[in-house]
């Protein structure tokens, strides 16, 4: 038994399975890292990757972190009424409700901003205004790779705003509009950041990957930096934010950028082990129950079915870490209710006995488990709730 598997065994011994862990020291010397990658550069922590107030607010009390960026407006609400007083908004928002609440609270006023890339989002906010506050609002620059004229995109769609002009055109409305005050720009490069440049057996297209992405890279830079000097003849911004996990070390190169966010770095994921560029820790575990044994070099544990979001394939399947050898039975995959493992390790495993796996992206596990057991060495040290364990799945 591998020394891993036998200190994850001890130190949730008294637990049944299906259990969710997170390695401390693991989780702590990721944070070490993205802040070392981040060369002085403020770190925002993308709490989509975390789902977990405890771990938030003991990555918050590290230095080389401030503020956090959340997925929707209700759960930006409900960290700045926990207390977050920094709480940046990465998608824009429909939420009639939740910016009622917003425009007619002045402490959420000073603690959220929502991120806006067309006019008819002020719209909403306007529409749905119960009360005075001003609101604080970010742009997106979209940091898509345009080749062949434009007739070839490379990156996630996100803003229709590509051209500092567009930006510009956007940021003077904003200014003349009553309530509403233009604080901040983002842009995330997903198809560097969250794009793996190391494929194990696919060195062709790793290649590729990182052609791509060098090429994305210097684009980008020179452009975000016009779109930045656009933006601050309008308005005098308080921050500039860029990167992702897999790109911290490059965009907080930039002068123009002012901090970096990042959230998967913390848990590291299987879909972070293809990158050149770091090597984090896996600190994040989730463990089935062998249930039955149907043969010789098959176990099958309880559940399993935790499919990550994107494009289906089998990286978007968690991964079956510890003991090592297992894999999946090509016939069934990672089942609903019950998955059968394949391998020669299979026959080692009795019926109650754990196996640990890797989910393929990082806070999409805390939606199948309510709490995270905090472990230290070979001790659950605490058990602290996730977002579902405290009654909130936000999206």
């Amino acid at each position: 038994m591998s020394f891993e598997r036998a200190r994850y065994d001890r130190a949730t011994g008294h637990l049944d399975a299906p259990l969710a862990v997170v390695d401390l020291r693991a989780f702590d010397a990721n944070a070490d890292d993205l802040v070392r990658r981040a060369h002085g550069k403020p770190v925002r922590v993308a709490t989509k990757s975390v789902r977990c107030r405890a771990l938030l607010e003991r990555v918050l009390a590290r230095d080389g972190f401030a503020g956090v960026m959340a997925h929707t407006l209700a759960e930006a609400l409900w960290l700045a009424r926990s207390g977050v007083e920094d709480v940046l908004l990465a998608y824009p928002s429909a939420d009639r409700s939740a910016f009622a609440e917003l425009t007619s609270d002045a402490k959420l006023a000073r603690a959220v901003t929502v991120m806006v890339d067309d006019p008819a989002q002020l719209a909403v906010v306007d529409a749905a205004r119960a009360g005075r506050e001003e609101v604080r609002v970010c742009l997106e620059l979209d940091t898509s790779l345009r080749l062949l004229g434009g007739r070839v995109r490379i990156g996630a769609l996100r803003s229709p705003l590509r051209t500092p002009e567009r930006l510009a055109e956007l940021a003077r409305l904003i200014d003349r509009r009553p309530g509403f005050r233009l604080v901040g720009l983002m842009a995330y490069e997903a198809h560097v950041a969250g794009v793996g440049d190391a494929v194990a057996g696919r060195p062709l297209r790793s290649a590729a990957v990182r052609l791509m992405q060098a090429a994305a890279r210097r684009e980008l830079t020179a452009r975000r930096a016009e779109a930045v000097r656009a933006v601050r003849a309008v308005a005098e911004l308080e921050f500039v934010n860029g990167g992702g996990t897999g790109s911290v070390q490059h965009t907080a190169a930039e002068p123009a950028v002012t901090e970096v966010a990042a959230g998967s770095g913390l848990f590291v994921p299987r879909l972070f082990d293809d990158f050149r560029s770091f090597t984090g820790r896996p600190a994040a575990l989730f463990a089935l129950p062998v249930v039955r044994r149907p043969g010789l070099g098959v176990v099958t544990v309880l559940g399993g079915g935790y499919p990550a979001s994107g494009v289906p394939g089998r990286d978007r399947l968690p991964v079956p870490y510890l003991p090592a050898g297992l894999r999946y039975a090509p016939q069934e995959g990672a089942g609903e209710v019950q998955t059968p493992l394949l391998g020669h390790a299979a026959d080692d495993l009795l019926i109650g006995d754990k196996v640990w796996f890797r989910h393929a992206k990082a806070g999409e596990m805390c939606e199948r488990f309510a709490a995270l057991h905090l472990v230290d060495g070979d001790r659950v040290t605490e058990t602290v709730p996730t977002y579902r364990g405290e009654g909130h799945s936000f999206l």
